[in-house]
């Protein structure tokens, strides 16, 4: 109960789980193997959130503050406060136009190879594969970062995350279950023993900058009464 009503707070949960259920109704109305292509959505979505997350999320810090502000929307805020459910989940200005983005790219892709039905082709793979995708990673992201019990899916899944925030935010970019395999492949997974081997990342929650950078100071000022800081969480955020 308590991971539901932390979805329904945010608006981009709300959008994406409304855009999947359009999905399976237009579903309804085509051809029964775009069914079939929903899988595809799932695979192709654990791969756009490792590359989001480690291309764009984590982008080095930019100089301008509009543009660090919308990164620290968008990421930077939620290392600098992990436990922030209000910080805890894409905004829906990231999610709904990488959406159409991944439609639109699908969609054209299956007309210009002359693939039957493209627009269901579309609809499978990113407005219904890719959100359901979407929704199971938001929901795997939240409670490792919630205290609740945990099954061993979920509790793997925060071993790793955790190891993302607090040891290493270099490594362990997936969060789905399963998307280990593409931090192996691409050479950003850790193992327990290296971790041990080696120190904690300095400004380890600030990604590498230092906890009292301008940058910083003023998007957690700007930001405070959006996500609910209070002026101790912002203070002890500047010298930690």
């Amino acid at each position: 109960m308590t991971r539901l009503k932390t979805l329904a707070t945010h608006p981009s949960l709300l959008s994406m789980a409304a855009a999947a259920l359009c999905g399976i109704a237009i579903l309804t109305t085509g051809p029964w193997w775009a069914w079939l292509l929903i899988p595809l959505g799932f695979g192709a979505q654990m791969l756009n959130e490792y590359a989001l997350h480690r291309f764009i999320f984590h982008l080095p810090p930019p100089k301008q503050q509009w543009a660090f502000d919308l990164l620290y929307q968008a990421h930077y805020g939620h290392h600098d406060f992990p436990t922030n459910t209000a910080l805890f989940f894409v905004p829906i200005w990231v999610a709904i136009p990488v959406l159409g983005l991944n439609f639109t790219l699908i969609w054209a892709a299956s007309s210009l190879l002359g693939l039957p039905a493209p627009l269901y082709i579309a609809t499978a793979v990113a407005l219904t594969g890719g959100v359901l995708m979407f929704l199971i990673y938001e929901w795997f992201h939240m409670t490792a970062h919630l205290t609740l019990p945990k099954g061993p899916i979920e509790r793997h899944v925060t071993t790793l995350h955790n190891q993302h925030h607090f040891r290493d935010f270099s490594k362990w970019f997936h969060v789905s279950p399963g998307g280990e395999v593409i931090d192996r492949l691409a050479g950003t997974a850790i193992s327990r023993d290296t971790l041990k081997s080696r120190q904690r990342i300095d400004f380890i929650r600030t990604l590498g900058m230092a906890p009292n950078d301008p940058r910083l100071i003023k998007a957690r000022t700007r930001f405070a009464s959006r996500y609910g800081l209070t002026k101790a969480e912002v203070s002890r955020a500047a010298k930690a």
